[in-house]
């Protein structure tokens, strides 16, 4: 929890005779303000009431954390431990994880609106994803290699070092561990910039770790904005990885800045993704996907199902069904069990879904479901939409192209196989694709022409710690979870030893020598 308790300002509306939060950097396990002692207001997105102030780091509090993970990560205390103990680290993390989810549920749905039911399916698997990388350096072997002549060969493979971490707003603490899980496995050390929007469980947790025997330092966390800390963490000369998770511009612009340092990057960026719902498939379960995939989080998804490419013959009844399924959505305090879609995560996000709404209507788009705020007196401060579906879209319309990162979807037909692969596949993102058909060979003749890093088979969102996950095109670089992501936080280095016993001289008179390298 927060170290300092600080009175609201004026100009808070949550904040009249009332105490509001106030949360420093987190750096070498210590609570401290910004090196410009401003802080800014951290807004619930449920009822738009400022829940917290956090520091505003910048390029100088950056600095310091990056200093202060260079020093954990050279310290013997963490670079020495043995890949045994520090597994069994890894595990004990896992634990106080799971010992902590409740307040952890509740403290992430009051910081990004989503709903609990949605937050506690999605964090409670967190603990498994540490236990899964503590596996992995457990199963780690380093490689013997065949080589040609009298040489032993061999690989040993040795944290990269310190890692960047930039994390989004939308799923807050998954996003974060799925880097730190195998971060702290493989003996790097890290800097976390959070979404400046959802930086409370991210401070809450390292507080955690700390308590549970994470060294000082091994775990910084920088709050912020990306134009300030989030820039100088990307361009900072200190780091060895920067791993993003965001919009297509802002990751280009921090791989950008990362390879002129020639910092390995990860980085998992916007989306698109096509469902091509064939013919054979039952329309009322191709609807309930839909629906889940297009509205969990309130579209605020990566692999939001946003392009529903729909076979002529079934095309009216699914447009149908899903205007029907999108209006009976339950709206409502993402604190509610009975809530099923809560808040995008500010008002000018809300603007941002508004304003496509707006340009599917002057494109001729056909609006059946949503397009607006909700009414109700309850919902007014918070920052809500409707469930959005938009009927008869051409595939080069703004809404069919373009990531609005909101509850909102369109539906594009198709008549034949080709056409429909030639619709999903144009498109300058490539994160994740979805089929729903009950042919089996059409299911896996489709996923592999479609052009993205992960696809679904009758099913959506649904991800495994050991599946690399990540896009190709305009959708990132690199992969998260799985072998994949484990082993890029090592490098990997070669020793080559001679075993002959015989004597060399290359320059001796006479030499013959067959080989020089």
């Amino acid at each position: 929890m927060p170290l300092i308790q600080t009175q609201g300002t004026k100009n808070s509306s949550a904040a009249h005779n009332q105490r509001i939060p106030e949360y420093g950097l987190f750096i070498d396990g210590i609570e401290k303000p910004a090196d410009s002692g401003e802080t800014y207001e951290v807004i619930s997105p449920t009822n738009g009431q400022v829940i917290g102030r956090a520091a505003l780091g910048e390029a100088s509090d950056i600095d310091r954390a990056i200093t202060s993970s260079r020093r954990a990560f050279e310290d013997k205390a963490w670079r020495e431990i043995s890949e045994r103990s520090r597994a069994r680290l890894v595990l004990k993390l896992a634990d106080v994880v799971e010992d902590n989810l409740e307040e952890l549920f509740h403290l992430e749905t009051l910081n990004n609106g989503r709903p609990i039911n949605e937050t506690r399916a999605q964090i409670s698997r967190i603990p498994d994803l540490f236990r899964y990388n503590a596996g992995l350096a457990l199963a780690r072997r380093d490689a013997s290699i065949p080589v040609e002549g009298n040489y032993l060969a061999y690989t040993q493979r040795s944290p990269v070092g310190v890692v960047g971490n930039i994390t989004p707003f939308n799923h807050p603490l998954l996003i974060m561990c799925r880097n730190l899980a195998p971060a702290f496995a493989t003996g790097c050390t890290t800097v976390v910039k959070p979404s400046e929007y959802t930086p409370l469980t991210a401070l809450r947790l390292a507080r955690l770790f700390l308590e549970a025997g994470l060294p000082p330092g091994v775990f910084n966390i920088v709050t912020g904005m990306g134009a300030g800390a989030g820039k100088a963490l990307s361009e900072h000369p200190g780091i060895n990885k920067l791993v993003l998770t965001g919009g297509t511009e802002s990751g280009r612009m921090a791989g950008a800045a990362a390879a002129r340092n020639f910092v390995r990057v990860t980085l998992e960026l916007g989306g698109k993704t096509p469902v091509l719902v064939f013919d054979d498939y039952d329309v009322d379960q191709a609807v309930n996907y839909a629906a889940f995939g297009a509205f969990i989080g309130a579209g605020q998804t990566c692999v939001c199902a946003s392009r529903h490419i729909v076979h002529r013959r079934i095309y009216d009844e699914f447009v149908e069904k899903l205007a029907r399924k999108a209006k009976s959505i339950r709206i409502g305090d993402p604190a509610s069990p009975d809530t099923q879609l809560g808040p995008v995560i500010s008002a000018r996000q809300r603007e941002r879904v508004l304003g496509y709404v707006r340009s599917g209507l002057e494109e001729g788009a056909r609006l059946v479901a949503g397009g607006k705020a909700p009414d109700g007196k309850d919902l007014a401060a918070g920052f809500y939409v409707e469930p959005t579906v938009f009927a008869d879209v051409r595939p080069e319309m703004r809404i069919a192209r373009e990531e609005v990162f909101g509850p909102f979807t369109v539906v594009i037909p198709f008549e034949s196989e080709e056409e429909g692969i030639r619709i999903a596949n144009d498109s300058p993102y490539g994160l994740g694709g979805a089929i729903r058909t009950n042919n089996v060979a059409r299911a896996h003749r489709v996923a592999a022409k479609l052009q993205c890093g992960f696809v679904w088979v009758n099913d959506h969102h649904r991800v495994d710690w050991s599946t690399p996950w990540g896009g190709i095109k305009q959708s990132g670089i690199n992969r998260e979870f799985g072998e994949e992501s484990f082993n890029n936080y090592l490098e990997t280095k070669v020793v080559m030893v001679n075993v002959s016993d015989q004597r060399f001289d290359w320059y001796a008179p006479n030499a013959k020598h067959d080989r020089l390298n």
